[in-house]
This record gives C-alpha cells, sequence and structure tokens, in this order.
C-alpha cells in the first residue's frame, strides 16, 4: 500500500471527505473525538479489522495475516472504560509492517507510545486495561464496528489531524484522482488571494449577492455551480 501512502501525503481527510461527497459516495467518518497520539499522524491503507473481546490475542491473530501497510482498525465499542491497546501492541504492529493503529475506544502507555512513534488513533486514555472477558465474536478478524457502521479488509482508511474516514477499496483510484483535482483547484484559490485576489472575487461574490437580492431562491451552492467550483460536482 505504499503507493496509497504516496498519493495521500500531498492530500487530506477533508479532500477526500469532499471527493466522497462530489462522487456521491456515502460519509463513512470516525465518530467525533477519535484523535492522534500525536499531532501530524497520517495513515492511509487498507483496513485490518479486529474486534477485541478483553484479550490481547485478538490483536496478535489478527496481525498474523497483515500485508504491509494495513493499518489495526479495532473495534472496541467505543468504550472509555479500559485501555485496549499500549506500547507492546504498538511494537509488535510495527514490526509487522502496520502503517498505524485506529481505535474505536482507548489507547494507554502514553509515554512509551509517544517515543515509539507509531501512528495511533484514539479517544484517548485510560490507564486501566481490560478487566473483562466477554465470547469471542465469530466474526472478530473479519469486521469491525466503527461508531454507526462497519468496516472490512474491503475497505481503506485514511487519518490525519482532521479525523478518520473509511473509502471502499474499489472506489480508491476514483476517490484520490477527485481529490487531487479538488486539491489543484484549492491550491490555484489559495494563491490568488495571495497574490491580491480575493476570494470574493474569484467566486464572483457580489454578482451573487446581487441576483440573489432579486432570486431568494438562488443559492450561493447554484452559484458555485455556475462557476464549476461546487464541491459535491
Amino acid at each position: 500500500m505504499e503507493d496509497l501512502s504516496d498519493a495521500f501525503s500531498e492530500l487530506s481527510t477533508p479532500l477526500i471527505a469532499d471527493s466522497c461527497l462530489r462522487l456521491k459516495l456515502p460519509l463513512r467518518l470516525a465518530p467525533p473525538g477519535i484523535r492522534p497520539l500525536f499531532s501530524g499522524s497520517r495513515i492511509a491503507g487498507r483496513v485490518l479489522p479486529v474486534r477485541h473481546y478483553g484479550s490481547v490475542d485478538i490483536f496478535l491473530e489478527a496481525m498474523g495475516a497483515a500485508e504491509q501497510g494495513d493499518v489495526l482498525v479495532i473495534d472496541n465499542g467505543g468504550r472509555m472504560d479500559e485501555g485496549c491497546i499500549g506500547d507492546l501492541t504498538a511494537l509488535e504492529a510495527q514490526a509487522c509492517g502496520l502503517a498505524g493503529i485506529v481505535v474505536w475506544g482507548c489507547h494507554r502507555d502514553t509515554a512509551e507510545l509517544l517515543q515509539i512513534g507509531f501512528p495511533i488513533f484514539s479517544y484517548g486514555t485510560y490507564p486501566a486495561g481490560p478487566q473483562r472477558l466477554d465470547p469471542r465474536d465469530s466474526d472478530a478478524l473479519n469486521s469491525a464496528y466503527f461508531g454507526n457502521f462497519k468496516v472490512s479488509k474491503e475497505d481503506l482508511v485514511f487519518a490525519d489531524d482532521d479525523g478518520v474516514l473509511f473509502v471502499p477499496k474499489d472506489h480508491a483510484k476514483e476517490v484520490l484522482s477527485t481529490a487531487h483535482s479538488i486539491w489543484q483547484r484549492e491550491r490555484q484559490q489559495a494563491e490568488a488571494i495571495k497574490a491580491g485576489k480575493k476570494l470574493r472575487d474569484q467566486l464572483k461574490f457580489n454578482e451573487y449577492l446581487a441576483r440573489r437580492a432579486t432570486d431568494p431562491s438562488y443559492t450561493f451552492r447554484k452559484h458555485l455551480r455556475e462557476l464549476g467550483g461546487a464541491i459535491e460536482e
């Protein structure tokens, strides 16, 4: 998945989200509060799903089937009362060639994790590990819930300081291509602003206001569509 990481290197999760909107793909965003352990973390890779049930062996088993660049996506039910991964899991993931870990839950061993420097996204820290041992789900290594949706190895995950989102693997090429075209347009607009041409002028904002004054049904989105600048098209 090195090509995927390279393609994402100049993009961002907001651009991927905008691309999904334009392509009319469902937005599957991680719940609010899932944040990187340290600023500047970036992840792009195939989902390696796992459902935690209270024991670390499930992670080791999942990593046994990992491919280079996969991302361990852990379904811990959004629990905030246990840190389900720590430094040993992160080191093992790093040694297996994974690109990062995304947890629907919490982590622990923060000081050690910061020293390791491996990309980890979660709700934050909780010092105690699991005190439970639940029945293992039959799909524990096939899919994982993350909020109100389910992901599998047929999905890709993108993560950065703005958040985490998931995209079907078979739409990767068009999503990345569309995101790149949006990025190019935004960079052109940004450079024009720096050169003295305000965004209001680029978007003919006064013309929009004048037309809206005579036609209340004329929205800014319609205006952008006429200019060819609507995100979703």
